[in-house]
């Protein structure tokens, strides 16, 4: 099976913009230190979108996002951030 996902072009006017699956799924925890990250099929590729957005030319060093309970994690995930560090 293929997946195809439609990351969207950077745009410094507009910043990040994140594109959920619909019907996302996506929880994050700390067990005995070590970062665990669970989700279903669409929360994949909404996190695979994500990695992709910030990946592109124009994000400068330390541009990052925050995933938390609050919206996007699922209620009782610890917050989840993710940071660009320049090659």
């Amino acid at each position: 099976m293929k997946v195809e996902i439609e990351v969207p072009n950077y745009d410094p006017s507009r910043g990040f913009v994140f594109k959920w699956e619909d019907g996302f799924e996506i929880e994050h925890k700390i067990h005995d230190g070590v970062a665990i990250i669970k989700a279903n099929k669409a929360g994949l590729i909404s996190l695979a979108n994500h990695l992709l957005n910030l990946a592109q030319d124009g994000y400068s060093q330390g541009y990052h996002f925050h995933l938390d309970d609050y919206g996007c994690l699922e209620e009782g995930s610890t917050e989840l951030i993710i940071e660009r560090i320049m090659d």
